[in-house]
């Protein structure tokens, strides 16, 4: 019982404390005498010369602000979408897949559409999941498609079915979006050992 009268008759500083009082009024003062002054600067610029124009802000960033992917990032790049595709594959609704993607993907490709165009792939039935135990083996550096869209082409080697992948990303929102993505089924060709002599 005594702990809860003591701490109710001790109160924290707040909005009632004198220092809030003070700060809240110097800064009352301060916006009273610098907002007259503003506007009145700018009429003054205006009538002596034309304000400069600033160009009209855009989505995407400056293409300083793109971090090129490393090694790390472009691998998870990677397997997020060999897995979004899987899942896709699985259940027969490609509508995450779209989501998640750039918006021109999104434009050009409806759930339905993206049901065609999957259609071979998910008819073999390839577990595509196991391209997730693998780190991807590239035929060529990634290479810039223009300043915010690179393309990267390589391979998942398993057995007995490598999957071959074409995949296009899109700087957007501040990251790296699906823009096009192919897969395809590769065999492994198995070297023959070399006839005995």
């Amino acid at each position: 019982m005594a702990m809860t009268y003591m701490a109710s008759k001790i109160a924290m500083p707040g909005p009632s404390a004198p220092a809030f009082h003070f700060a809240l009024i110097s800064l009352i003062a301060l916006l009273a005498v610098a907002l007259p002054i503003a506007p009145a600067a700018a009429q003054q610029q205006g009538a002596t010369q034309p304000a400069p124009t600033q160009p009209a802000p855009t989505v995407q960033p400056p293409p300083s602000a793109r971090p090129t992917p490393g090694q790390l990032e472009l691998s998870k790049l990677l397997w997020s979408t060999i897995a979004a595709v899987d899942h896709a594959n699985q259940s027969g609704n490609y509508s995450v897949l779209r989501d998640i993607s750039a918006q021109t993907f999104q434009i050009n490709f409806n759930p339905a559409r993206l049901t065609e165009i999957f259609s071979g792939l998910r008819n073999l039935n390839i577990d595509l999941s196991n391209a997730l135990l693998v780190p991807p083996t590239y035929y060529e550096a990634p290479t810039m498609i223009s300043n915010d869209v690179f393309r990267v082409r390589g391979v998942f080697q398993l057995r007995p079915i490598s999957i071959g992948f074409d995949v296009y990303y899109q700087w957007e929102q501040g990251r790296w979006k699906l823009f096009g993505v192919d897969l395809q089924p590769q065999q492994m060709v198995e070297a023959q050992p070399a006839p005995a002599q």
